[in-house]
């Protein structure tokens, strides 16, 4: 009977907690129409950065950073705005520097670093890259506060309202950085279908509801931030951290500097449609999220963060723990079931009879199935770009990718604790050349 209770709970528990991320989520869909209103008749205030940034660093990006940087450098801001596309090239050994010579546009910088220098990692090529904005904007006698800096991917494109809605968000002086919802363009694959879920339906309600708590989150692909807010942490804002964005977000709240999210606007990226790869992602960000765990006592130091704040991030960090803990707990309490009724002790506390255990076991199936089903509703319902019929697909096959994400923490915990931190570059899908 235990575990129809128990099962019973989290058909429930975790529905309703759905079902909240869901009421952000069409929320943000029904304010859609009024704000992109709002935007394009919006007329640029004192505060709003006028001088925009998209950083792209690469490393072996030849199949993809062609078109990487021409969606980029066709993106526009407010009127009267200038844009700059600057390239990381981190000491590329494939056609990257050819692909990149190869494209002549004004407003395009390419910083080439060579070994020793190069291959440190994606937070030490984005402090290069900040580093040379910094210089230009000083020789340009730009106020750093006009400044946003923004990062995509050797695999991103960004939609083309981004650096307006960038300049909306940032017309607060308060609001020091954004973050822009995140999609897969390669949705055509089941596997990559299952991220587009996620990152376009289930971390967008995520992160809405953190906006509106204050704490949201800067991802790898379509953070932007005022220069002036890096500034203020000192000369390498990013680390070498395997998650680099989650802590340079822990370290702009820690210093007092507000985070805005903006579902309107978009980044696209990559999916990956190989399941080894797919592990070794999630094993990354799952042990990132454990070298972030130092920022715990900080956090509860900190006078600037309130106690739900500091409630949402600390789960958000503890989360690998807590999965792993989770995982054990639920692993034994069904094979305690399983042990009881094989030996035929008779009734106990856990279950009285083959009969329950399978009801238990189509209580717990239901649980895990429906949310997955209900997110690929609304992606269809507010997205309007991908058929039913594979959304549904994506929905039922969404458990089987969280089961993924917890072999992925497993083995987070164990490379931790052997303090292994060394990781080979995902490889990109080849893609169609840029149009001459």
């Amino acid at each position: 009977m235990t575990l129809i209770i128990v099962g019973s709970l989290l058909l429930v528990a975790w529905p309703m907690y759905t079902l909240a991320l869901l009421a952000f989520s069409v929320r943000n869909g029904a304010q859609a129409r009024r704000h992109r209103v709002r935007v394009d008749s919006a007329a640029p205030v004192a505060g709003q950065p006028d001088t925009f940034w998209i950083v792209v660093p690469c490393l072996n990006e030849e199949r993809v950073v062609g078109r990487t940087v021409a969606a980029a450098l066709d993106l526009n801001g407010p009127w009267g705005s200038a844009s700059h596309v600057l390239v990381v090239d981190d000491g590329s050994d494939d056609g990257t520097p050819t692909v990149l010579a190869s494209i002549d546009h004004p407003n395009l910088h390419v910083l080439r670093r060579n070994l020793p220098e190069a291959r440190k990692g994606k937070g030490e090529a984005l402090n290069a890259a900040y580093r040379y904005i910094g210089s230009w904007t000083v020789e340009n006698g730009i106020d750093p506060a006009k400044v946003a800096v923004g990062v995509i991917d050797g695999d991103g494109r960004g939609s083309r309202n981004l650096l307006m809605e960038v300049a909306h968000a940032m017309r607060d002086p308060k609001v020091g950085a954004v973050q822009s919802r995140v999609r897969i363009h390669n949705r055509n694959r089941l596997l990559a279908a299952v991220q587009d879920l996620e990152f376009g339906c289930i971390a967008d309600a995520s992160q809405s509801m953190r906006d509106s708590l204050s704490t949201v989150g800067l991802g790898g692909n379509g953070q932007f931030a005022r220069l002036s807010a890096l500034q203020k942490l000192g000369d390498a804002p990013w680390s070498a951290c395997l998650v680099e964005d989650l802590e340079l977000g822990l370290r702009l709240h820690l210093e007092g500097v507000r985070m805005r999210y903006m579902p309107q606007a978009a980044v696209t990226q990559q999916g990956l449609v190989d399941v080894n790869r797919l592990l070794r992602q999630r094993t990354r960000w799952a042990q990132g999220n454990l070298q972030c765990a130092r920022y715990v006592p900080k956090l509860m130091a900190s006078r600037r963060i309130g106690n739900g704040q500091l409630f949402e991030m600390l789960y958000y960090l503890l989360a690998p723990w807590l999965n792993a803990i989770g995982t054990i707990v639920m692993a034994g309490v069904w094979g305690y079931a399983l042990t009881l009724l094989i030996a035929g002790d008779g009734e106990t506390f856990m279950i009285d009879s083959w009969g329950e255990f399978a009801a238990a076991a189509a209580v717990w199936i239901a649980a895990m199935f429906a949310p997955g089903l209900g997110w690929a509703v609304l992606h269809r319902l507010k997205l309007r770009d991908e058929k039913l019929s594979r959304l549904l697909l994506a929905g039922l096959a969404y458990p089987i990718f969280l089961f993924l994400g917890l072999v992925s923490t497993w083995r987070a915990i164990g490379r931790h604790v052997a303090r292994r931190q060394t990781w080979a570059k995902t490889e990109r899908l080849a893609e169609e050349p840029v149009p001459a």
